[in-house]
């Protein structure tokens, strides 16, 4: 079996069976990052190492009940207050600072169930113009979408929305009670019809099976076509949440995961997200040779802490990766 694995060239795929996805996953380490390494270098620039800001756009008291979120209005002990929605001018004041700093995509996300049509939801729409009119993608992620609601994100030009899995599908139901699997499965052809490229991935290290982790990329493999962005978080345990007590992921899991999406996933923008402050450089580095392509960028993410800007870029610059700003022509 190994020898069979790591001499495949892979076309890509929407077929993958479980058991496939498990073997890639299971390779030798050394193996796998170098399949990993060969496919990313076939599909993808290496040097390209997207820099994405994120911003809470409206931040507490969700009504879902996702066990990791110190957002959640069911983990009252998590100790995070309630916010209204920012204002447009504040945000738009946000994501200009954002490119200023080097960031290529700007990132909003609301702790909502799903927006409700009026002000709030246009409010959203002008935040969408504003930052694609700043020249930077833009990716919002706001729960569940109606298929009105994602076209109207659609005509504002919204590159892409964030609406992740979490884990496989025999796992999720001991994580999230109040929406299913399907109500995600939903909101993401949804999103795919409108024409609004997709941002779906999960987290690592919330007491599931590496049979779970291959599971969710298995079901994100399988969609014709992959979405354009994997994101693979590490879990950030947060006081007052159900999984306060989960022992921080092996930085090695975080590197299978980032090789075994970029393997069945070869164009996807994989995307080594929270978690990372927790990583050593070396760790960091490992993921980007097995495949990750994409941080976020900013002290900061919706609730949780991140690596700073300029320890990032030493990061970057010894990879021999310069920061380079982005341009100041606006988004066609």
């Amino acid at each position: 079996m190994r020898t069979r694995l790591a001499a495949q060239t892979p076309d890509i795929r929407h077929d993958w069976t479980l058991a496939e996805v498990r073997a890639v996953h299971d390779m030798p380490l050394l193996d796998l990052v170098h399949r990993a390494a060969a496919i990313h270098r076939t599909h993808n620039d290496p040097s390209d190492i997207q820099r994405a800001s994120l911003l809470s756009i409206k931040t507490g008291g969700c009504p879902e009940d996702c066990a990791y979120c110190p957002q959640s209005a069911h983990h009252k002990e998590a100790g995070l207050p309630r916010e209204r929605l920012m204002a447009v001018d504040t945000v738009l004041r946000e994501a200009a600072a954002a490119k200023e700093a080097g960031a290529h995509r700007f990132c909003m996300g609301a702790a909502w169930r799903q927006p409700k049509d009026g002000p709030e939801f246009d409010a959203v729409l002008a935040m969408v113009r504003g930052v694609r009119g700043m020249g930077m993608e833009a990716c919002v992620t706001l729960g569940m979408l109606s298929p009105s609601q994602a076209q109207r994100l659609a005509e504002a030009g919204l590159t892409a929305y964030n609406h992740n899995l979490d884990t496989g599908p025999d796992f999720y139901g001991d994580i999230i009670s109040t929406r299913t699997y399907q109500d995600r499965l939903d909101t993401l052809a949804n999103v795919r019809e409108a024409g609004i490229g997709v941002c779906c991935g999960g987290i690592v290290g919330m007491g599931e099976g590496v049979s779970d982790r291959a599971a969710m990329l298995q079901v994100l493999a399988n969609h014709a076509p992959h979405p354009e962005s994997v994101p693979i978080n590490a879990l950030v345990a947060v006081g007052g949440t159900p999984l306060e007590d989960r022992p921080p992921v092996d930085p090695l899991d975080l590197v299978r995961m980032c090789a075994t999406a970029r393997i069945v996933m070869p164009k996807a923008r994989v995307r080594l997200s929270a978690g990372r402050k927790s990583l050593t450089r070396e760790a960091q580095v490992l993921c980007f040779l097995a495949g990750a392509n994409s941080i976020f960028y900013g002290e900061r993410l919706l609730t949780t802490a991140n690596n700073g800007e300029d320890e990032d870029e030493a990061l970057l610059a010894d990879l021999g990766i310069p920061v380079a700003r982005p341009t100041l022509a606006a988004a066609e």
